[in-house]
């Protein structure tokens, strides 16, 4: 499903770097270098925040992005972008770094990383166990001297006296 608004962020965050867009829920997820730095939800864009970025935040009153979840608010670490993000790129790309490495101290690892380690756990069940066998020490037998032989005897001539 495409969404118009998601896909000007392209345009929006060109100075922060590649960005990429993946569907989730009711909105989308913002992605830089494998980390979601960000969200869509109906129109508006949420920006990843936390305790080192939320002063930011809190001197514009930009709200946290909530939910509902029975009958209660649940607020998410996502604030809502300034307005002046989508008119100036430079601010963008402040606001874009601020909501990274908000996300890369988050410590949680991109899906594709889980993903990865995932399949490779999943792999190790699947291979058959293998017994590991005592490697067996051998002792380099020292070669035994070659035997004398006995020269042969020569056959005497029988000789007349």
């Amino acid at each position: 499903m495409k969404n118009a608004f998601a896909d000007s962020l392209h345009e929006t965050f060109e100075r922060l770097g590649r960005i990429d867009i993946r569907r989730m829920f009711s909105g989308f997820g913002i992605y830089h270098e494998g980390r979601m730095f960000a969200l869509v939800i109906r129109d508006t864009l949420y920006l990843k925040s936390d305790a080192e970025s939320a002063a930011h935040f809190d001197r514009l009153n930009l709200a946290p992005f909530t939910y509902e979840r029975q009958g209660q608010q649940m607020p998410m670490s996502y604030r809502e972008a300034p307005p002046e993000l989508f008119e100036d790129r430079e601010e963008a790309a402040l606001w874009g770094r601020r909501a990274y490495e908000a996300a890369l101290r988050s410590g949680t690892v991109p899906k594709a990383v889980r993903k990865a380690a995932a399949a490779k756990k999943a792999a190790a069940k699947k291979a058959p166990a293998t017994k590991k066998v005592a490697a067996k020490k051998t002792v380099a037998k020292k070669a035994a001297p070659a035997r004398k032989t006995a020269p042969a005897k020569k056959a005497r001539k029988a000789t007349p006296r």
